[in-house]
């Protein structure tokens, strides 16, 4: 039952996490957009006391249920564990192994190093939420997309409106491929082992072992009733459970529940830790002196890991404060910015990228298709704004309403359009009414905030072919001119990122 209740759960919250990603009329953030932000990563990076207390308690209450229930990476690995499951032969495919500390700790240090050194490609690359959305983004996105726009094509056939076409586009193609491989990878991992990623390598799932190694509920063997089978073992995608010697490994334990409903004398089950229960003692003094010995070494490190991650923590606070004719036009190109654009609501460029993991739900939730995963390897994977298909329009706040990890604070309408996040720089040497000497002013006239104007370029005519003149003051960096103005390749005004932004 408890199993049935816990698969149940985690199917509906890999669902609702997914389709925050693949939604992108806004409706299903609305309501569930939640779901982001008690992922534990995002909770850190956000300072969000509360969750990760929540986190925490429910860790120490029921043991690692976070990664077989929230953590939508985990449940997708059980999905691709259980389908291999279903072959005949591979029932009980997997065996106990021992813990490979070495490596789950190594993995663990370098990722606190690089949290608090702003490594964010390095963090991104091991989150697992991080992880999960880029494949939901890159790979899964599309394909939901693409099967949208096939009923939008059939509903158009008979009258009906019910869907509209988007565009699906490759935003990045190192994301995308990074996005691709970690799928394989894990997908691989999963059908052949079942949970090594999460036991081996994710970083999050070995700071919640340490803590479930004192959960008060925990999976226990009962002796009396356990004849030594094995299925235990075998069934367990973990590889936790030692079932000849009558030990679990509550650290790597994600409880799952699937040993409980394989033991067919009853001698498992998930109930209140005991000393009595606990099947880590020993009858003799000596193995109790080293268990004793171990748990000690667990709780020294389990302290060592907490204080780091609470240093991280503070440190983070501190931070925190079309041609109507039959023409092909041209693609626009990415100009060569020196600084790069972050979203209204980062701060700074520095503040994003040190608390951005990358997961791209504000690039799947952009409407203006303006956001993308940046190519920088400083930066890799991390969005950036580039305004070759839209601009930032000043109504729309929604990369700021889905960021789970403080990179992009909340804001509101009337915020936005006095956050200058760049300035406009004219190219004298693309303008149109100079090349071609036809008048245009499309800049100007599409200006939100009145920073452009245009005016003669012979000082001493009048009548000479009129250019763009910008009020760096007045600009907040939207992009509306770069977007709209119709030179090509390259438009003759451009947007140049501030580093830090301020208020106009």
């Amino acid at each position: 039952m408890l199993r049935k209740i816990r698969q149940i759960l985690a199917v509906i919250g890999l669902v609702l996490i997914t389709l925050l990603f693949l939604d992108f009329t806004g409706t299903i953030q609305t309501w569930f957009g939640w779901m982001a932000k008690i992922q534990f990563l995002p909770a850190v990076l956000a300072l969000n006391a509360g969750i990760i207390l929540f986190l925490v308690i429910l860790t120490l209450l029921l043991g690692r249920v976070y990664c077989s229930v929230i953590c939508p990476l985990g449940i997708m690995q059980d999905v691709v564990s259980w389908f291999s499951g279903r072959r005949k032969k591979k029932k009980y495919r997997f065996s106990y192994s021992s813990e490979k500390k070495w490596l789950r700790y190594g993995v663990l240090a370098l990722f606190i190093i690089a949290l608090i050194a702003g490594a964010g490609s390095f963090v991104a690359l091991l989150a697992p939420y991080s992880s999960y959305g880029r494949i939901a983004s890159n790979i899964f996105a599309p394909v939901y997309r693409w099967g949208n726009d096939l009923l939008a094509y059939f509903a158009e056939r008979v009258n009906s409106y019910a869907f509209y076409e988007t565009e699906v586009w490759l935003k990045s193609l190192p994301t995308f491929i990074i996005a691709v491989v970690t799928f394989v990878v894990l997908a691989v991992l999963a059908w052949r082992n079942g949970r090594t990623y999460c036991n081996t390598i994710c970083p999050v799932g070995t700071l919640l072992g340490f803590l479930s190694r004192f959960s008060l509920l925990r999976i226990t063997i009962d002796e009396s009733k356990c004849n030594r089978c094995g299925l235990c073992s075998r069934k367990c995608k973990a590889a936790c459970i030692n079932g000849k010697a009558h030990k679990i490994d509550y650290s790597r334990c994600v409880v799952c529940m699937d040993c409980i409903d394989t033991c067919q004398h009853g001698a498992i089950q998930y109930r209140l830790h005991t000393k009595k229960a606990d099947i880590q003692t020993h009858s003799d003094e000596a193995n109790k002196g080293a268990s004793s010995k171990q748990v000690d070494t667990a709780r020294r490190t389990f302290l060592t890991v907490t204080t780091l991650f609470a240093g991280t923590a503070a440190l983070k606070a501190q931070e925190k404060k079309v041609d109507g004719g039959l023409a092909v036009i041209e693609d626009k190109m990415i100009p060569n910015r020196k600084n790069p654009i972050v979203p209204p609501g980062a701060q700074s460029a520095r503040n994003f990228a040190q608390h951005c993991t990358a997961c791209q739900l504000c690039v799947s939730a952009c409407p203006n298709d303006v956001l993308r995963p940046s190519t920088d390897l400083i930066k890799l994977m991390q969005p950036e704004m580039s305004y070759e298909r839209g601009y930032c329009r000043p109504e729309c706040t929604k990369c700021s309403e889905v960021c789970p990890a403080g990179a992009i604070l909340k804001i509101t309408t009337a915020d936005k359009s006095a956050i200058q996040i760049g300035h406009a720089v004219w190219v004298r040497k693309n303008c149109i009414p100079l090349t071609d000497g036809v008048e245009c002013g499309n800049c100007a006239r599409h200006c939100p905030t009145g920073a452009i104007q245009m005016v003669a370029s012979g000082t001493d005519n009048p009548d000479s072919p009129k250019i763009p003149v910008i009020n760096t003051e007045r600009c907040i960096g939207c992009g509306a001119c770069e977007n709209l103005c119709p030179a090509r390749p390259f438009s003759a005004i451009y947007v140049e990122g501030h580093e830090i932004h301020r208020t106009v």
